[in-house]
């Protein structure tokens, strides 16, 4: 039967987004209610960064979020965000004031009061080498190693500024060689297998066998989640069509990448991976600062606005709130402009349709059907396409082809509808596999007051319900 907990959804543009929106949670949102009105704003996924929290907190919005979810009947993607090799200062008292041409030193676990040490959060002296930059607060001192010498690193400063504890540090000449798992992520993610997460997000990647090697490590942990690729280091620059061949989906992080390469360049990186996301039909999420003013003030600035409009402008399939929503004071208000700027872009303007012969899948089967499906959706001007899909393939395929139709995807498995909800212009159902699942769906809406009559539907389906890769099927349906 169809998953009762799922409410028939109306196709109007201002209820039915193509760009779906990301929530991350933080002190913010420290209630089962306040998860209950992040999902009214818009919310489609949330996002747990695990720099931040512990264990027993995490249990509980776990909780929050899957039990707000049914509430709704509505699919939520959740997000395991790791911390990977997030290097930070360690704890000092107060502050700490450098000047230019100053020579000051680093060490894992150092006491600053006792050695005159600045200590840090992560040993990172065997990945760096005399000459590498070394960037702190997030770029906003700028210094050149000078010497590594029995895990204590010297540099010089090149500007003056003021250090404060836990504050981030940059390392955009350095080479991880692969072992960006830190024992901490290794922990997490045996929780993360054990507590029904869609996703997880691999900071600082900086290779696709970084990805492979996460890929394994989930196998082997028993765990069906997807992996996000966090672009946000310049090594993976390097190796970046390749990475996001490999993940599931893509990350634009543009805060640690922004520091790692040059600001002015992120803008046409953000472009780049979006096509390239285009290109392997691979979903893409633009993420970090783009509601920034909304943590201290209840509206956006107009470039936040523009920034917004222009990731769902060049297709981008989510668009991410970070410490908007965590820490911010106004996390609905975010949600919901973030929400009114893409109902309104795709009101106003629709996105062109993605060149199918441009996508490595354009000739086999899936990308076949795919473009074909869009193609009569077109012609017929069609109300919306029903994808059958088992493993969530299907609809990828149909969506990454940036469709102007609804796409409804029924699946049995929650997993599958859970991972679909971030996904550009789907709407996933939960159905057990049997035959004509696109039409009793189709069925169900109409009684629903969704389709009336003389909608045309065009559909994808199997003769062999339930088998991955099986859809063989298109059917153009008018409803009566």
């Amino acid at each position: 039967m169809i998953d009762i907990n799922n409410e028939a959804p109306t196709l109007k543009s201002v209820d039915f987004p193509r760009t779906k929106i990301i929530a991350t949670i933080g002190p913010s949102i420290n209630s089962f209610e306040k998860v209950i009105e992040l999902l009214e704003a818009g919310a489609n996924g949330i996002r747990l960064n695990f720099s931040h929290g512990t264990t027993e907190e995490r249990l509980i919005q776990i909780g929050w979020i899957r039990k707000a979810a049914k509430s709704f009947g509505r699919s939520i993607a959740l997000i395991q965000d790791l911390q990977g090799p997030k290097i930070r200062l360690g704890d000092f008292n107060g502050m700490v004031s450098v000047q230019a041409g100053q020579a000051i030193r680093f060490r894992f676990g150092a006491d600053y009061e006792r050695e005159g040490t600045l200590p840090v959060q992560f040993d990172f002296s065997e990945n760096v080498k005399r000459g590498e930059r070394l960037y702190l607060c997030d770029g906003k001192i700028q210094t050149t190693i000078t010497s590594v010498k029995d895990g204590v690193i010297h540099v010089r400063v090149e500007n003056s500024g003021i250090l404060y504890p836990k504050k981030g540090i940059n390392l955009p000449d350095s080479d991880f060689q692969g072992n960006i798992l830190t024992k901490k992520d290794l922990k997490d993610l045996a929780f993360g297998a054990e507590n029904d997460f869609d996703y997880v997000a691999q900071s600082f990647v900086q290779s696709a066998s970084d990805i492979e090697k996460l890929r394994l490590r989930l196998l082997n942990l028993g765990s069906d989640a997807k992996i996000i690729a966090k672009i946000e280091t310049r090594a993976a620059l390097d190796d970046l069509e390749e990475i996001i061949a490999a993940a599931d989906v893509t990350m634009v992080a543009r805060g640690d990448l922004a520091v790692e390469t040059e600001p002015e360049i992120v803008p046409i990186l953000q472009r780049k991976i979006i096509s390239l996301g285009h290109k392997y039909d691979k979903p893409t999420i633009v993420a970090t600062q783009m509601l920034a003013s909304m943590s201290e003030n209840p509206e956006p600035t107009r470039a936040e606005i523009s920034d917004v409009a222009t990731a769902v402008f060049f297709g981008a399939d989510a668009v991410m709130l970070s410490d908007e929503t965590a820490s911010g004071k106004y996390p609905n208000e975010a949600v919901t402009v973030m929400r009114k700027v893409i109902n309104h872009v795709q009101a106003s303007s629709g996105l062109q349709e993605i060149d199918a012969t441009k996508s490595v899948n354009a000739h086999n089967k899936q990308g076949a059907i795919s473009s074909a499906i869009i193609a009569l959706a077109n012609d017929l001007k069609a109300t919306a396409i029903v994808a059958e899909t088992k493993s969530g393939a299907t609809a990828l395929k149909i969506a990454s082809r940036r469709s102007n139709h609804p796409i409804i995807a029924i699946t049995s498995s929650r997993r599958v509808s859970q991972q679909l909800a971030i996904v550009y212009s789907i709407k996933s159902f939960i159905k057990k596999d049997t035959h004509m699942q696109a039409q009793k769906i189709t069925d169900w809406l109409r009684v629903h007051n969704v389709f009336k009559s003389g909608d045309i539907i065009i559909s994808a389906s199997s003769a062999y319900p339930g088998v991955v890769g099986a859809t063989d099927t298109i059917k153009v349906r008018v409803i009566k």
